[in-house]
């Protein structure tokens, strides 16, 4: 069974919070400030904040930037992931990904449909890598950022966290860009 090992140190990650909106601003940017509130609480590192436009090339840039800084490692999006004409951020990751977390979204949608039903299918939640930064894009709703970092996300960006978990993982992120050793 899943638990936190105590004899393991934990290791702060840091991590950047985007909200995707056409109508939040700071003064009204509850899930970003739900969400920024648990990193911290959790021990972890706001490494970064904002705001951006649900429009899929400002999302993408701001993507890029924060996976090329080496003081991120982790980017947590809320916002845009409904189906309406206005909801792009997973197109946005598309651009972005090398690899999806396929676990993730399902997992969301799995925990998120005894809380509300069959309305879950309409969340493209979703995870990956890109450039050794893990992305998750949550939906924009306070419930929905709450149970994706309270019940998935507080325990596997957490090192201790057994039997297994991100953060233990993210040296080997990038295993791919490495020369292979002739032999």
């Amino acid at each position: 069974m899943a638990r936190i090992d105590d004899s393991r140190p934990f290791l702060p990650v840091n991590i950047a919070v985007l909200t995707v909106s056409d109508t939040r601003t700071a003064a009204n940017d509850t899930s970003g400030d739900t969400l920024a509130a648990r990193i911290v609480a959790a021990g972890h590192r706001l490494a970064g904040r904002a705001i951006e436009k649900d429009d899929a090339g400002v999302i993408e840039r701001r993507l890029r930037g924060w996976i090329a800084d080496p003081a991120i490692d982790c980017v947590i999006t809320t916002g845009g992931t409904g189906i309406t004409g206005r909801d792009v951020t997973p197109e946005a990751f598309d651009r972005v990904l090398e690899k999806r977390i396929e676990g993730f979204g399902e997992l969301f949608r799995m925990l998120s449909y005894a809380k509300i039903g069959t309305s879950t299918m309409q969340s493209r939640a979703l995870g990956g890598v890109a450039g050794g930064t893990y992305l998750f894009a949550l939906p924009g709703s306070t419930g929905a950022v709450k149970d994706a970092w309270d019940d998935i996300l507080l325990f596997q960006l957490d090192n201790r966290h057994r039997p297994c978990n991100l953060v233990e993982l993210m040296p080997r992120l990038q295993e791919h860009l490495k020369p292979a050793k002739a032999g």
